[in-house]
């Protein structure tokens, strides 16, 4: 009976997620126990994570059955194909495997934040950014990264277009995620990118304490006088409120959110980048990721989000996550999944994962 349970827990693609989720969650309520200070949870543009998550899972729902409804049924009796669609496509099996993508995505994500925002406190006088400003002075020959960005793109178009690409990051992710898990009939894909946006935020947690620290933005301020009032502006006037409310009252000030070391913009844009390459999906997708990575790392840098060791750490947690959710999810470790998203069919998709079974490596 154990060996059956062992075996059953082994093939099923989330056992490492919710495993992970469950240890960061965990440490996320010790740390408040210890110092505390109440967690909270991180409002995003659609209201609080347990709000928006499972709103995108229900938009996409909708998305993926309404246009075969109207192609079953026609406009007339668009509600009846809804309902077989749901009849004979939908299973309690799925629901429960969506589900679970999102409460693990959702656990971690709000335990990270916690954890982030305990930081001043548990390395309280603890700053590596005179370390990591004299390394980018050593890379870039004496000059600050910033500086020649401004300069090469200048201060106007270029600002605007990287502060968009920046900002656009926080509903993006997570809208992805909503896509791949519901949309897809395969559950160990779903799971495979659930698992590996968890692990950025675990590993990300981690890096924070190791090297703590603030960002050129913070700790060389002048350096980006002459940028434009963007929401990358209001974005870090925000958080640098947030800051000083922590610093005199930790226990009631929102979330600490200002963290450089590593790159989590970087990390979680290069995972999907290669999660995109790994499944093989379509090649224009696959174009508009890997820009919108490369746009996103100018982005760190020319507003003094990061410092260039921020990013380098950001894509090697990027590049660990998606390898380990791979590989923990049955997908494989190094090898190529060709399979693109399978979305939900009129009767001619593969089942291959109605059934639940993980879709053993290539």
């Amino acid at each position: 009976m154990v060996g059956r349970w062992w075996r059953a827990a082994l093939a099923w693609p989330y056992t490492f997620g919710v495993l992970v989720a469950a240890a960061i969650g965990i440490t996320a309520i010790v740390f408040s126990a210890q110092l505390g200070i109440a967690l909270k949870d991180p409002e995003g543009f659609l209201g609080p994570a347990y709000v928006r998550l499972p709103l995108m899972g229900l938009a996409f729902f909708a998305a993926g059955i309404l246009p075969l409804a109207l192609k079953r049924a026609g406009v007339r009796h668009v509600v009846r194909g809804m309902r077989d669609i749901v009849r004979d496509e939908w299973s309690w099996s799925r629901v429960a495997h969506i589900a679970t993508g999102l409460l693990t995505f959702y656990v971690c994500y709000v335990s990270y934040r916690n954890i982030k925002g305990f930081l001043p406190v548990l390395r309280e006088g603890v700053n590596f950014d005179t370390m990591l400003t004299r390394w980018d002075y050593w890379l870039m020959f004496g000059n600050h990264p910033a500086d020649l960005l401004h300069s090469l793109l200048g201060t106007g178009i270029a600002a605007q277009v990287l502060a968009t690409v920046y900002v656009s990051y926080l509903p993006l992710i997570p809208i992805t995620l909503a896509a791949f898990l519901v949309l897809n009939r395969d559950f160990s894909l779903g799971a495979w990118y659930a698992t590996a946006l968890s692990l950025n935020w675990v590993l990300g947690a981690a890096s924070y304490y190791i090297f703590p620290s603030l960002g050129p933005a913070y700790t060389n301020a002048t350096l980006f006088d002459a940028l434009p009032t963007t929401g990358v502006t209001q974005l870090q006037e925000s958080l640098f409120i947030n800051a000083t409310q922590n610093y005199e009252d930790p226990t009631g000030a929102p979330i600490w959110g200002i963290g450089a070391f590593a790159s989590l913009h970087v990390s979680v844009t290069l995972t999907a980048v290669l999660f995109f390459q790994r499944t093989d999906q379509p090649r224009y997708l696959q174009v508009i990721a890997w820009v919108y990575f490369v746009l996103t790392v100018i982005a760190t840098i020319y507003f003094g989000w990061h410092f260039i060791a921020d990013d380098v750490a950001g894509a090697f947690i990027g590049w660990v996550s998606v390898a380990i959710a791979g590989w923990a999810t049955g997908n494989g470790f190094w090898r190529q999944r060709h399979h693109k998203i399978q979305l939900t069919a009129d009767g001619d998709a593969d089942s291959e994962s109605d059934s639940g079974t993980v879709a053993k490596p290539a």
